[in-house]
């Protein structure tokens, strides 16, 4: 009798398990929690919280300085002055107002 020709399944089956695990590595390595679009993403959003934290320093920074001018060891007059107009509404007697 002649036997019948039967393709290896087991070998099919595991070749195709394994490019099926390749694949699921490589999509997890590059879009997985901690894949390289979410690396990128952490950076960009670093780098503009950096960018923030320089502005808010300099802020802090103009800040201290108008307080320490305000202060009672360093009475800056000018500074005084303008912050009174501001706050208050007040003017000297020789100014004219033009709104």
């Amino acid at each position: 009798m002649f036997q019948r020709y039967r393709p290896p399944l087991g070998a099919l089956f595991y070749f195709l398990g394994m490019i099926m695990l390749g694949l699921y590595f490589t999509f997890a390595a590059v879009q997985g929690d901690y894949g390289l679009f979410k690396r990128i993403e952490i950076n960009a959003e670093a780098r503009a919280l950096e960018d923030e934290r320089t502005l808010l320093l300099a802020e802090v920074a103009r800040m201290e300085n108008l307080t320490r001018r305000l202060s009672d060891k360093f009475l800056d007059l000018d500074l005084l002055d303008e912050q009174a107009r501001d706050v208050l509404g007040l003017i000297r007697a020789d100014e004219i107002v033009i709104r």
